[in-house]
């Protein structure tokens, strides 16, 4: 199985399943001389693992993480570093019933046609537990870039199945269980998550994520646009059918008098572009966000086949987001990161000397 890696510099590759012994991934390229430790990845992984609200799944996962390699006396080395998290919560049994059958909306069926194989264990490969490593390797260009650019990414939760969310206090996000940038409705969307789930039913959701304090210079214009390695990335995560890079499918509404974003010397009027332009970053804010698409795994009968072909009717127990978008907050800020952190020494390596007597606009600086 290839795709298992992202990055080109800066390269994480994951492995391991949902109900195997544990999870992980190798980071390849971290420059070297960082302090690093396992309690500055922690946090970003407490915030993705299961079992912290009565609104995702009740998997008691503690993704613990251990760092194996490419750290010595406390500080990076240049070389891999592994990452360790072991599973400690699965329940293998939940998933005998659809071993010979194909959960509708999963890889089940795609995955058996492809490999002529699969891991029915909660998804095996293809689940959103892989996700873990990825919020893992990100932490660490989380550091690393803050440390370089006091570069920042922060992901909220803006829309809940068919409830729009507020997005008027970013200090809020972390003070409630659903990611929310506010304090308003969060009574409304529990109710909504509680009668969801009492109905075995699920739904979908809406993530917005910024990147402040970008370099000006990232990307390349034609196929490793910064945009388009964005949009790659966040594709790649499980249950993402949409993303959107600044104004997004807004655009099509737009003139082009109100959609191109005028230049002052005092800086940009406006973000339709959501800072690509051209595929290479403008120095301002990084905006996307993406669609996420109900969870497949619900309680509800639904039609389906099984490995002879035969009609048959599935139902899925075990343990699920009934919103997997709740917990795509950290993942998005994740892969944003990860594509970030690649794109800078990219740029780093081809561009460090380039030089032009146009000042960057204020607010904005060279990588």
């Amino acid at each position: 199985m290839s795709g298992n890696s992202i990055g080109h510099l800066f390269t994480v590759t994951s492995f391991g399943e949902s109900h195997g012994p544990a999870i992980g991934c190798i980071v390849d390229g971290c420059p070297p001389g960082m302090a690093l430790s396992e309690q500055d990845i922690q946090p970003d992984l407490d915030r993705r693992r299961p079992g912290t609200s009565r609104h995702v799944t009740q998997r008691q996962e503690p993704d613990r993480v251990q760092i194996l390699s490419g750290v010595y006396e406390g500080k990076t080395t240049g070389t891999p570093i592994a990452l360790l998290i072991q599973n400690e919560d699965a329940r293998s049994k939940d998933y005998n019933a659809i071993a010979q059958s194909f959960r509708p909306g999963h890889a089940d069926y795609t995955y058996w046609q492809k490999y002529g194989l699969r891991d029915p264990r909660g998804g095996g490969r293809s689940s959103a537990r892989l996700t873990a490593p990825m919020v893992g390797a990100a932490a660490i260009a989380r550091k690393w870039l803050k440390e370089q650019f006091e570069l920042e990414v922060r992901a909220c939760l803006s829309q809940l199945g068919p409830l729009p969310i507020a997005k008027d206090d970013w200090s809020r996000v972390h003070h409630n269980p659903f990611f929310a940038a506010t304090d308003q409705g969060i009574e409304a969307l529990e109710s909504f998550m509680d009668e969801l789930r009492k109905a075995g039913d699920s739904c979908g959701a809406r993530v917005d994520v910024e990147a402040h304090k970008v370099p000006l210079g990232l990307g390349e214009p034609l196929f490793d646009r910064l945009d388009a390695d964005l949009a790659h990335a966040l594709m790649g995560i499980n249950a993402v059918k949409g993303v959107e890079i600044g104004a997004g499918f807004r655009s099509i509404h737009q003139r082009g008098s109100e959609h191109g974003d005028a230049l002052s010397p005092e800086g940009f009027e406006t973000n339709h572009a959501g800072g690509v332009l051209g595929g290479i970053s403008t120095g301002q804010p990084i905006l996307a966000s993406v669609a996420i698409k109900p969870t497949s795994s619900i309680r509800i009968p639904k039609p389906s086949i099984d490995i002879h072909g035969k009609a048959t009717q599935l139902q899925t127990l075990g343990r699920h987001d009934p919103c997997v978008g709740i917990r795509a907050v950290p993942i998005v800020e994740a892969m944003v990161l990860l594509v970030l952190i690649d794109h800078v020494l990219r740029n780093r390596a081809q561009c460090a000397d380039v030089e032009t007597p146009t000042p960057p606009i204020a607010g904005s600086r060279m990588a």
